[in-house]
């Protein structure tokens, strides 16, 4: 397990290296004058080629890029230049509010997706199966955007149940969550029917059920174990996606996240930003995946990473 562990770190390296180089030239194709667009409208052509200068943006590409991932290594990336303060800093302050947001809409997805998944397995065919993969296909078909808004003016606006942006107590998490995690439970319910309906026609499940053992014995205590695999790499896919796709979310619930400071980053060409939030995102979901292929062997003792 350990040498598996090392040779995956060593892995990431280059993974996020590679997703350096992506987003620093893809914001660099961005059509518009940064310089221009920081230094405001009124600053003078001198300004601007000041301005320039100084952020190191009229060099060639492939220098600006070491620069920038030089001081990277040393932790610094770098000053926004909408705030002019440290990237770290701004991130640091709003990353807690993302991960709060995702942690909430993952547990909605799970505990909703594996209930629709396992009553759909266990009752095949019946109308509990039907109508819950049609929910779940309309979950995924759904754009959170839409899902979000109609759930603000339900809960928000017409019932007053609910704030309608912000945060604050667990109330303001409620109407965020479930739009970002509705999309996660409808894709972990499927995947969970299929993995279930698979293992379920195992010979050893027969086995246990002409022994006399209860069904739910059969299900929770041998099936479903077998059939967390692949409904593990679903939800840590989807832990990556909730993180990333948090920037709709937060923009519609005006929640203070990393998402919408990316959004507003992005409007106002803050490339130090931009580039800080989408390595911190990369970073994210590399990690993610690495926990899971460490799940795996707690789920299935036949796997043994350091033998391959």
């Amino acid at each position: 397990m350990f040498t598996y562990l090392l040779r995956r770190l060593v892995i990431i390296i280059p993974t996020l290296i590679g997703v350096s180089i992506a987003v620093f030239l893809l914001l660099h194709m961005v059509p518009g004058d940064p310089a221009r667009l920081m230094a405001g409208l009124d600053a003078t052509q001198a300004d601007v080629e000041m301005l320039r200068e100084s952020l190191g943006l009229n060099r060639p590409l492939p220098e600006q890029y070491f620069m920038w991932l030089g001081n990277l290594l040393q932790g610094n990336m770098g000053r926004s230049t909408r705030t002019h303060n440290l990237v770290t800093y701004e991130i640091g302050l709003r990353l807690p509010a993302t991960a709060q947001l995702t942690l909430v809409s993952i547990v909605i997805a799970v505990i909703i997706g594996l209930s629709a998944g396992i009553i759909a397995a266990t009752r095949r065919n019946s109308a509990w199966d039907y109508t819950s993969m049609i929910v779940a296909l309309l979950g995924i078909c759904t754009p959170s955007f839409w899902l979000g808004l109609m759930l603000m003016w339900i809960f928000a606006v017409e019932l007053r149940w609910l704030p309608t942006s912000g945060r604050g107590d667990w109330r303001h998490l409620v109407l965020p969550g479930i739009t970002l995690g509705v999309g996660a439970a409808a894709i972990i319910a499927r995947v969970t029917r299929s993995s279930l309906l698979e293992v379920l026609n195992q010979d050893y499940i027969r086995t246990a059920k002409a022994k006399g053992l209860r069904e739910q014995v059969v299900i929770y205590r041998h099936a479903l174990k077998n059939a967390l695999i692949p409904v593990v790499t679903v939800i840590g896919l989807e832990f990556g996606f909730l993180l990333a796709g948090a920037v709709i979310t937060e923009t519609v619930f005006a929640y203070p996240g990393v998402g919408r400071l990316l959004v507003d980053s992005i409007a106002f060409r803050d490339y130090p930003m931009v580039q800080g939030i989408l390595l911190i995102l990369a970073a994210q979901f590399v990690l993610v995946n690495l926990l899971v292929d460490l799940l795996y062997a707690w789920l299935d003792p036949r796997i043994h990473y350091d033998n391959g």
